[in-house]
């Protein structure tokens, strides 16, 4: 009885974990927001405003790294978080660069 439970409620949580972003972003210029969604190394962007989202697993990758090749498809960001690391200013100046 106790293992149904303990199934029943990873299986409830699952939802919960699966919508969590797998990275976020504020863009310096909204104008740049792509009309569509994004797919870039693997992880799928997603924009309103200069405030982007990721979904999906995305590359294996340094924080830096995955902010410099979105920069180079979505153009400079002013706030960078990717998988629970969050860029500092000197890094943010280092991946617009």
């Amino acid at each position: 009885m106790r293992v149904l439970f303990l199934a029943a409620a990873l299986f409830a949580a699952a939802p919960a974990v699966a919508q969590t972003p797998a990275a976020s972003l504020t863009l310096v210029d909204p104008a740049t927001v792509p009309a569509r969604p994004v797919i870039i190394d693997g992880a799928r962007w997603s924009c309103e405003g200069a405030a982007c989202t990721a979904s999906g697993a995305g590359a294996e990758q340094p924080a830096t790294r995955a902010c410099r090749r979105v920069v180079q498809r979505l153009g400079a960001v002013s706030a960078f978080t990717y998988k629970g690391v969050a860029l500092t200013d000197a890094q943010i100046a280092a991946c617009n660069a």
